[in-house]
This record gives structure tokens, sequence and C-alpha cells, in this order.
């Protein structure tokens, strides 16, 4: 299972997910890897493959094992959830 976060540099929605974004990974002991997508042309294209018209903004989160995806802002409870694979 792979967590991604796709986020832009300087992004305020992206900014006001950091603290969750951390508690989630110390707390369930799960890597969420960071890509900015902005300024990263390559990171750009996979956030575009996993998004396929789901979000087309960021931040955008996609688990790979339950293709469950969060975009934009979230609870803390969602994000836990879809970091889990559990129910929100």
């Amino acid at each position: 299972m792979t967590l991604y976060e796709f986020y832009g540099a300087s992004c305020p929605h992206c900014e006001a997910m950091e603290e969750d974004v951390e508690k989630v990974q110390e707390e369930e002991d799960v890597e969420i890897k960071q890509l900015e997508v902005w300024n990263d042309k390559e990171n750009a294209e996979k956030q575009k493959k996993f998004d396929d018209g789901k979000c087309g903004g960021v931040p955008f989160f996609y688990n790979t094992e339950t293709e469950e995806w969060i975009c934009g802002e979230a609870k803390y409870e969602t994000l836990k959830a879809w970091a889990t694979g559990e129910e929100a």
C-alpha cells in the first residue's frame, strides 16, 4: 500500500492539512508520500494518473490499496480512515 499526498508549494489548503498528516503518520505508523506538483512536472503527471478527473487540484490524497481518495481539506477522522482503509 502506498499513500500519496499531492500538494502545491505555499497552498493554504495543503498547509492547513500539515499537522493532521503528521499526526496520522505518527499515530497510525503509516507513511504518506508527499509529492509537490506545482513545481515538479513528474509529480504533476503522477497526480494526473491517480486523479483521473476526480479532483483536479490540491491537496489530493490517494490510497493505492483501497483506491480511495480525498479531494481538498479534510477532517482528521476522514484522513485517518483514508490512511488505514477503515470507514470514516
